[in-house]
């Protein structure tokens, strides 16, 4: 039986293909819910391709006298008709695409069905497209979980709850995590997932860009996908990416 690999992320809009090639290459997903929220981050955000090129979707989120709050209690701005504007304009810019008849009635679904916490309507549109995509790992919140402390000593307690053995990260996290050698003393391998965006695929309206939303992907290249995210997959030691 090989040893069970965990990843750690938050929950954000509508994720990039990295996001789901990090959980499929895991056997527990866990969305940090607890943490500190940040406005204008990728947690209320993400891009889509349309005719002109990239463009921005934000989740409007209530700001006043909520200052420090935790992404789970982030609450949506539900006066705001946004949710439809963000279906509306997904539905121009992939109308035509060759897998739309197949996806966009449950993703147009989930992105239109009212919710009042961003945590929320982020890990319902995750897990449809994680569905979608055909990627079986489990999701679970980190805040399900009796865990403690902060920073890499946080991921490491959720690493001892799960008992998994193999904790892959982002390499953005690499700066922090390179400080501290909480995981070796834990006797948790570190491995970070230097992950390439491909390079291309079939995309509507002109000229490839990269880094959006899955979703593109999806509607794009359909049950071929998941093959075409798994090619940037690339698992590196820690040591051996520090000493790059």
């Amino acid at each position: 039986m090989s040893a069970k690999k965990i990843a750690i992320m938050q929950p954000t809009y509508l994720p990039w293909v990295g996001y789901f090639a990090l959980m499929d290459a895991v056997d527990e997903f866990v969305l940090l819910d607890d943490v500190q929220f940040a406005r204008r981050s990728w947690q209320q955000r993400n891009q889509i391709k349309g005719p002109a090129g990239a463009i921005m979707l934000t989740v409007p989120v209530l700001k006043k006298g909520k200052r420090d709050q935790l992404v789970n209690e982030a609450e949506i701005n539900t006066e705001s008709d946004e949710a439809k504007k963000h279906a509306r304009s997904i539905e121009l810019a992939y109308a035509k695409a060759p897998y739309w008849a197949k996806y966009s009635a449950g993703l147009l679904t989930e992105i239109t069905k009212p919710r009042p916490l961003l945590a929320d309507y982020n890990i319902t549109l995750i897990e449809r497209i994680r569905d979608d995509l055909g990627i079986k790992t489990t999701l679970l919140r980190s805040s399900t979980l009796p865990i403690d402390g902060k920073r890499e000593d946080r991921l490491v307690s959720i690493c001892q709850e799960r008992q998994a053995a193999v904790y892959i990260s982002p390499t953005g996290s690499s700066d922090y995590l390179s400080e501290s050698d909480a995981f070796q003393r834990a006797g948790i391998k570190l491995l970070y997932n230097d992950y390439k965006h491909p390079a291309s695929y079939p995309q509507l309206h002109g000229e490839f860009v990269s880094h959006l939303s899955a979703i593109d992907l999806l509607l794009n290249c359909g049950e071929k996908s998941l093959e075409i995210l798994r090619s940037g997959v690339n698992l590196v030691e820690a040591a051996q990416f520090h000493a790059r």
